[in-house]
């Protein structure tokens, strides 16, 4: 283990049961109340997607708002939100999923992203891979070239990877 994983490990905090019985939830806002830590993990997001130039970086509700949109801030590129259902006001287009301990569905404004525009995927975690295929589909759906999907944390058992075959894939910490 390196030691920026060391130092982003020793800031996430396990949580058993959460949110149903046999999910153990990685809890990275002890990590977002890092300085430190918070901008270690934008930096490296960001220099890992500098050279793909990308015109925006997409984040996935929520915890990808937050990551995302400081990634964007390094890169000099606008920022695009993919929502839960519902929670977009304007025209929107939608991706039904399986997730790991349920189904979902996530949305877009059906003018997030130009046709042909390079963008950069981001969420805190990678874990079965649903949620981030989802994305991926609903942004290629428009006509989007995704450059890849950048991580905080991934759960390598549950091989999300497998579901974003093909693409670029950063994450930062593996459990």
């Amino acid at each position: 283990m390196g030691k920026l994983e060391k130092m982003l490990k020793a800031k996430i905090r396990s949580i058993p049961d959460y949110p149903k019985k046999g999910i153990l939830f990685r809890d990275i806002t002890p990590l977002l109340k890092s300085p430190k830590a918070f901008k270690e993990c934008v930096d490296r997001l960001a220099a890992a997607f500098a050279k793909e130039k990308v015109d925006y970086v997409v984040g996935i509700e929520a915890r990808g708002f937050i990551i995302g949109v400081a990634v964007a801030q390094v890169l000099g590129v606008g920022f695009v939100p993919i929502r839960k259902e519902g929670k977009l006001p304007y025209k929107k287009i939608s991706k039904s999923y399986e997730l790991e301990y349920g189904r979902a569905t996530i949305e877009m404004h059906q003018d997030g992203v130009e046709r042909g525009k390079r963008v950069v995927v981001i969420d805190d975690l990678l874990a079965t891979g649903g949620t981030s295929q989802a994305a991926g589909e609903l942004l290629e759906s428009v006509g989007a070239k995704i450059a890849g999907f950048g991580f905080v944390v991934e759960l390598k058992d549950l091989n999300g990877r497998k579901k974003l075959k093909g693409k670029k894939i950063v994450s930062l910490v593996k459990y």
